[in-house]
């Protein structure tokens, strides 16, 4: 099956729903393409003629082998752009997404190679994203959420979900990239913030947020954080 546009999008959207432990249907594929449901459902009947996607039963649809060499080249040369965009263009880290949505179509393998190259072979992107090899096994492992950390633990950023522009800006302004280690401090009741602490300063982050930040737990309860009172 030829690797259109449109065959690339929708292999690497599966992807990520996969990745992501998502269901992937028709209802979920259409919300992230922007896109109306027939012409999913149409799509989808293409890439099971072409060998490319499998129904599950109640998980939806998951890639062949084949679909998934394809989704993952497709992922190499999305998360690359990203790296060069933001490291040699300077743009900003809440802007690369969809820069590179533009250009992971037409970039050839040989550019592919030069920008990989030049970047120094970079394993991850600017938001943490693993960047697949151009051959051999991939892991898209995503850590746990700043939400599942405990309170008065330190929690090591690793990835941070790009799907959010806005959230992206924000959390660039308060210092929360990738590398970066927080303070988890108290969590207010009945749903409130997460109070955390990042380079000495304190800030609320709803669960929108939190749920954006995965890493992992370096140390729990060695030193007191402070916790904000009521009121």
């Amino acid at each position: 099956m030829q690797a259109t546009e449109a065959v690339e999008d929708y292999l690497k959207v599966i992807y990520h729903l996969v990745t992501e432990g998502e269901a992937v249907t028709t209802s979920t594929i259409a919300r992230r393409l922007g896109v109306s449901a027939p012409s999913v459902s149409a799509m989808v009947k293409r890439l099971e003629a072409g060998e490319l996607v499998v129904r599950r039963g109640e998980g939806g649809l998951t890639l062949t082998s084949g679909g998934e060499v394809q989704a993952l080249r497709v992922v190499r040369r999305h998360r690359l752009l990203e790296t060069f965009l933001a490291e040699v263009v300077g743009v900003p880290w809440d802007e690369v997404h969809d820069e590179a949505e533009v250009l992971e179509h037409s970039l050839s393998d040989r550019l592919e190679d030069r920008i990989d190259a030049l970047l120094g072979h970079p394993a991850h992107d600017p938001h943490g994203d693993p960047i697949p090899p151009r051959t051999g096994p991939h892991n898209e492992r995503w850590a746990d959420p700043l939400t599942a950390a405990p309170t008065g633990s330190r929690f090591q950023i690793e990835r941070v979900s790009d799907r959010d522009p806005e959230a992206l800006r924000y959390l660039a302004d308060i210092g929360l990239r990738p590398g970066v280690l927080v303070e988890v401090g108290a969590r207010a009741p009945f749903g409130g913030p997460l109070w955390i602490t990042v380079d000495g300063a304190e800030h609320a982050l709803g669960s929108q947020l939190t749920n954006l930040l995965h890493g992992a737990v370096v140390t729990t309860g060695t030193t007191p954080i402070r916790r904000r009172r009521a009121g």
